[in-house]
């Protein structure tokens, strides 16, 4: 009896010895991770790295519009009031073309220009300043479509890198039981690189999923913001529009 259980320990010592010997072969650092996975997981985390770069893109893109739109609204909103305040079309023309990056600057743009052009060319009581609310409408949408530029690839991006990272995981797994298989083994040795391909490709994913969502959802939200003051602008102009008719 003591010999078949010293014949036991000695097989337990040397299965766990021979795992051990396989997992310290392993490298779990970046490189040896990458060396360890297959040409179609590296497939996979090329391109959810091609997503970010393109994600990232878009998001300095949209930052630097942004920025610049609110920086020059906030200086082109008290000088184009000042001026329409004292009747001066002309010169309020001129400060919402020295703004030229303000999206309130490219709406109001519009329908000063709309207005002054059919007070020179029309009679008809009304249609100068209805002509000057359709000039505006159309500039909004135009300026909304251009601060929506590239939102679109953000939601994409968002929605279906984990869906990428997934397929990638489904490839480790599948490996892995390969490795299994082929090699006659179930040591962590043999199905490192599966491991190391579902470990990766999800978590790649995951980083370039994630703030792709969180992004797009600000840049959202700035849109809708934007969007506001526009119309509150628009609104502000027909009035002064309407004002200026009264007087007249």
């Amino acid at each position: 009896m003591f010999l078949a259980l010293a014949t036991l320990m000695y097989s337990n010592i040397h299965t766990v010895a021979l795992w051990m010997f396989q997992e310290a072969q392993i490298g779990w650092d970046p490189i040896s991770m990458w060396k360890q996975m297959g040409w179609l997981a590296r497939i996979v985390v090329i391109v959810l790295f091609i997503m970010s770069g393109w994600s990232i893109g878009v998001m300095i893109d949209r930052a630097m519009a942004f920025s610049a739109a609110r920086k020059q609204s906030r200086s082109f909103a008290p000088a184009v009031a000042g001026a329409l305040r004292d009747g001066k079309i002309e010169e309020a023309i001129k400060v919402a073309e020295r703004n030229k990056k303000s999206h309130l600057a490219k709406v109001v743009t519009a329908g000063l220009q709309e207005f002054k052009a059919h007070g020179e060319s029309t009679d008809i009581p009304g249609e100068q300043i209805e002509a000057s609310k359709r000039a505006l409408e159309r500039a909004e949408a135009i300026v909304h479509a251009e601060l929506k530029r590239g939102l679109g690839s953000l939601a994409t991006i968002g929605s279906t890198a984990p869906f990428v990272g997934l397929f990638g995981t489904v490839v480790g797994i599948l490996n892995a039981f390969q490795s299994i298989s082929t090699n006659k083994a179930t040591g962590l040795g043999a199905v490192a690189g599966g491991i190391s391909e579902a470990l990766v490709t999800t978590a790649v994913g995951l980083f370039v999923a994630i703030p792709a969502v969180w992004m797009f959802n600000y840049f959202t939200n700035r849109v809708e913001a934007f969007d506001v003051e526009m119309d509150n602008s628009s609104s502000e102009l027909i009035d002064y529009f309407l004002k200026r008719r009264n007087r007249k």
